[in-house]
């Protein structure tokens, strides 16, 4: 897994998916509140008039030359909920990201959040 730092200095980078196919730029990095690690990437999707930011899982994702390749096929990644580029995740709403790739979601330490963007 990548360190919060090193993955930050990625942004604006492209995502692609496993087959190569690019899914979009990484605008940001939530962290798992529980573990401090890298846990969730946004990427910026859509047409340049109606932008909107996907949440995609790192584990499993790798890097290379200019680009982050994620575990997850575009069609999957441009399907899962998604914010306002200048949006926020409610609290609310984390579960259902966690859903959508089958993903386990208990809340954070104390019952807080378990997503925090860094």
């Amino acid at each position: 897994m990548f360190e919060a730092d090193d993955i930050r200095s990625w942004r604006g980078h492209d995502v692609v998916d496993p087959a190569g196919h690019k899914i979009g730029t990484l605008e940001s990095i939530y962290v798992d509140t529980v573990t401090d690690q890298p846990f969730f990437a946004t990427v910026t999707v859509g047409m340049p008039t109606r932008r909107r930011l996907v949440f995609v899982p790192l584990p499993g994702a790798t890097v290379g030359p200019g680009y982050l390749k994620v575990a997850h096929g575009r069609d999957v990644v441009k399907k899962a909920p998604a914010i306002d580029t200048d949006g926020e995740l409610p609290a609310a709403d984390e579960p259902s990201v966690f859903a959508h790739y089958d993903l386990q979601y208990e809340s954070g330490a104390g019952s807080e959040r378990r997503l925090a963007r860094r």
